[in-house]
């Protein structure tokens, strides 16, 4: 006599066996890990005494686009507190893929700040608040705007970046734009 067993039937029961497999390895495990004694009693974990911090998992930023022309701001202080931070120069300044991909570099960053505009765009993420403990910073809070105001004729004598960026600045510049247009003032 022949028998037939259809092609469900055959993967159910290797689908079971397999699951039999595995609760058979675990609880195996088990026993020689000493989650249970031989007189299948349950023994108690040993307590963890001391806590281990997580370190924070590294944020990519996207600044090796930039480092590619711009490799003197790669590790600068702000570059590097703010990359530590997961911010990268796009934060500021914009994707800028029409400057990046501007081999002939007549075009723009998306973003840039004349003098007037510098501190009142770091306030965006640092704001009054934040650093007015600081006793330097009073001359800084009190010309402060707001990076929405119209361009002011007179820049202030002091930015943020005067101190906390003194390498973030081109040391040579082939193109200089309006940076309150874009607009190309030298080529």
């Amino acid at each position: 006599m022949k028998v037939t067993v259809s092609r469900g039937v055959t993967i159910g029961i290797l689908i079971v066996s397999g699951l039999l497999l595995v609760l058979a390895a675990s609880c195996s495990f088990d026993r020689e890990a000493g989650t249970a004694g031989a007189d299948n009693k349950t023994v108690e974990p040993t307590p963890v005494v001391e806590q281990v911090e997580a370190k924070p998992k590294p944020v990519f930023v996207a600044n090796q686009f930039c480092y590619a022309c711009h490799a003197g701001f790669q590790g600068e202080a702000l570059e590097a507190a703010h990359t530590k931070a997961g911010i990268g120069c796009e934060r500021c300044h914009g994707e800028s893929g029409r400057h990046r991909s501007d081999e002939a570099n007549i075009t723009p960053p998306e973003m840039m700040y004349p003098r007037a505009r510098i501190t009142p765009m770091c306030m965006m993420c640092h704001p009054r608040d934040a650093i007015k403990h600081v006793d330097s910073h009073k001359a800084i809070l009190e010309g402060a705007a707001t990076v929405f105001d119209k361009e002011n004729s007179e820049a202030p004598l002091t930015v943020c970046t005067d101190c906390h960026a003194k390498n973030h600045k081109m040391n040579v510049r082939i193109t200089r734009w309006n940076k309150a247009t874009g607009e190309i003032l030298k080529q």
